[in-house]
């Protein structure tokens, strides 16, 4: 028997490769099946189950085009309505793999549909349970994101509360827990960083397992400080619900060079987006007017999510060369698949054609730190209001990048703003959006509040929240 955790760290992410006498079962798979396949090729295995724990929410799965390439059995627990061919199980239904069986447990809560897969080895031994996105390492899955629901998510809560009592810590303090995420991802609130343990560690540590939890203390404590999910998250849900288009036919389409003449074209014709992925230095010698910069070498497909509202938006881009079929990868695992290609050759073709370029307006945080100490400077904190409610630069202002869309209106054009994140992704990110919006007085403080608070500036812990400007 082999099991394999197979972790996307952009998305926080754990799918999981579990073999038996040649015999496979993936679950959660990410969009791109070719690893899956590829790993199960190279150890002799056929594909025989697809597991999916629910309808996730924060990426695209790659159930369908897995089951389509190798015949493979999607499956599902109990309640799960798939708008594709797909196994439902039955609670406490057994499936043969190999020499050993995996178990489908029930364990609603997250969404009504979630289930945990209890792996049980050659021996009739309870080894391990691939939870999903029911019991995380150190959290619970949060109650709200189910896919068009009447419940609430007390009501959610309530299930997930049995769920875990009587589904999961009956079972042996030695099963190890695998769950569906890590640290970072927005389906839970607290988790570890770490994304496997004991499940008797997790009864000892884990506060939604206290044993002496009353039913309404769980449901405070799960519903408590729930920030707004991501916006694409439905969308995504939705999408592994009903279907989708194949990754092949994603990555053909968008993995297409483009001259500078043809993507100008794109772009006027189609109404698409500039999206430029390279890295941040780069970005900063020169860009084109418009370009939204989502850097490839942080968590790009979670806040190109977060802030491009648009699925459908057609897509061109810029990328470092070599990196153009991962730009369109990484797109897909969030659900943009209308990528229409990239500018072959980048900015030096577009000089080249003698085509505008724009740059940003940047300042070291020595030389902030002296000109807050000699003017008023309007400043944008773009980092979350947790974040910000820690400590902020006395006078800044929250403006936090998840919710750009939503609050540009409070800011104004003709006002010079200085932004900061945390260490300049965000930042950068924020100021690239705010330029192609026609916000050209836009100052990005380089190494954000990392820098700036190395120096003398005043920062103080939150007291009251500072208007918007």
């Amino acid at each position: 028997m082999k099991v394999e955790q197979i972790y996307t760290g952009c998305l926080a992410e754990a799918a999981y490769y579990i073999e038996s006498e040649g015999e496979v079962a993936i679950v959660d798979p990410l969009r791109e099946v070719a690893p899956y396949i590829e790993k199960a090729k190279e150890n002799g295995a056929k594909i025989k189950y697809v597991l999916e724990t629910h309808f996730h929410a924060d990426f695209v799965s790659g159930h369908i085009d897995l089951a389509k390439k190798t015949g493979a059995k999607i499956v599902y627990g109990p309640t799960a309505q798939p708008n594709f061919e797909a196994h439902v199980a039955t609670d406490g239904e057994m499936l043969p793999l190999g020499d050993i069986k995996i178990k489908v447990l029930h364990t609603p809560g997250h969404t009504m549909e979630s289930s945990t897969f209890l792996l049980i080895d050659n021996e009739g031994k309870e080894t391990a349970i691939f939870t999903g996105d029911t019991l995380f390492i150190g959290d619970v899955g949060r109650p709200d994101l189910a896919v068009k629901t009447d419940l609430s998510r007390e009501d959610l809560a309530v299930h997930l509360y049995d769920s875990l009592r009587n589904k999961i810590m009956s079972l042996p303090d030695e099963v190890i827990v695998y769950p569906g995420h890590g640290a970072g991802s927005a389906c839970g609130k607290n988790m570890s960083a770490e994304t496997t343990d004991t499940l008797g560690n997790q009864k000892m540590f884990n506060y939604a397992l206290r044993a002496d939890m009353t039913k309404d203390e769980f449901i405070k404590e799960v519903t408590t400080g729930l920030v707004e999910p991501p916006q694409y998250f439905p969308k995504n849900a939705v999408m592994n619900k009903m279907g989708y288009e194949s990754i092949d036919e994603v990555l053909d389409r968008g993995v297409l060079p483009l001259d500078v003449e043809q993507f100008v074209d794109v772009v006027e014709r189609k109404s698409a987006m500039i999206l430029d992925t390279r890295p941040q230095a780069d970005f900063i010698k020169g860009f084109i007017p418009g370009a939204i910069w989502i850097g490839l070498d942080d968590k790009f497909a979670p806040w190109v999510g977060a802030l491009i509202t648009d699925l459908k938006q057609p897509v061109v881009f810029l990328a470092e060369k070599g990196k153009e079929e991962e730009v369109v990868t990484r797109l897909s695992r969030v659900g943009y698949d209308n990528t229409l290609g990239y500018l072959d050759g980048g900015m030096q073709t577009w000089q080249e054609a003698g085509k505008d370029i724009d740059t940003v307006k940047e300042v070291g945080p020595h030389d902030f730190t002296n000109l807050y100490d000699t003017e008023r400077l309007n400043v944008l904190d773009v980092r979350k209001q947790s974040e910000y409610e820690s400590q902020h630069i006395e006078g800044a202002v929250n403006f936090p990048l998840d919710f750009i869309n939503r609050n540009m209106s409070k800011i104004n054009k003709d006002t010079q703003y200085y932004l900061h994140c945390q260490g300049g992704y965000r930042s950068m990110i924020a100021t690239s959006i705010l330029k192609a919006r026609g916000y050209n007085q836009i100052v990005n403080i380089r190494g954000g509040f990392n820098e700036i608070k190395k120096s003398c500036i005043k920062v103080t812990q939150y007291h009251e929240p500072e208007t918007m400007l």
